[in-house]
């Protein structure tokens, strides 16, 4: 349905070439697109996928766990996560353990060997961002930070639900360091 603007006398519709919140969801999407892609070959690299990074980066930065909570931030399904533990937990690199304080709680955490990978392998994949996104200077990448920011709440908020995990085309392994 064509949109119009400006009093019902003029009725002229809007041209989707001018449409602006289109034309950001398309450029976002690319832009995405194309910063996920130095995401994921740096990742590669190291012979990780993306979701294994995910756990190992956020154990890194953030300590031991509870496996709920590495789902909620690296923004994956609960099914996956557990398979991606379990590989973690079979490769010498990440340990399960029960809380002593909840049973139903099992806490995750890096293993010596975890630690040295990830704390081997992160800085080049910092770098590897850090390049894909320096076409635009640290004073814009600051600024694009709050409006994405504001744009994320935005949109959860006329959904219901937090920015991060309303959508399951969201749920994608990110960076702990960019929450």
């Amino acid at each position: 349905m064509a949109r119009f603007r400006g009093s019902l006398r003029d009725m002229a519709p809007v041209s989707h070439r001018t449409d602006t919140p289109l034309k950001l969801w398309v450029t976002l999407a690319r832009a995405f697109d194309a910063v996920e892609h130095h995401s994921r070959d740096s990742i590669a690299r190291f012979g990780l996928g993306t979701t294994e990074f995910g756990v190992l980066e956020v154990l890194y930065h953030k300590g031991r766990l509870p496996v709920c909570e590495v789902q909620r931030r690296i923004l994956v399904e609960s099914s996956s996560t557990t398979y991606v533990v379990d590989k973690l937990v079979k490769r010498g690199l990440v340990h399960r353990r029960p809380s002593s304080r909840d049973r139903r709680v099992v806490l995750l955490a890096l293993t010596a060997a975890g630690r040295r990978l990830i704390g081997r392998i992160f800085p080049p994949h910092a770098s590897a961002i850090r390049r894909a996104v320096a076409a635009l200077p640290a004073r814009q990448q600051a600024q694009a930070v709050r409006l994405l920011r504001a744009l994320g709440k935005g949109a959860a908020a006329l959904v219901g639900g937090p920015s991060e995990t309303s959508h399951p085309s969201r749920r994608r392994g990110r960076s702990a360091s960019s929450r």
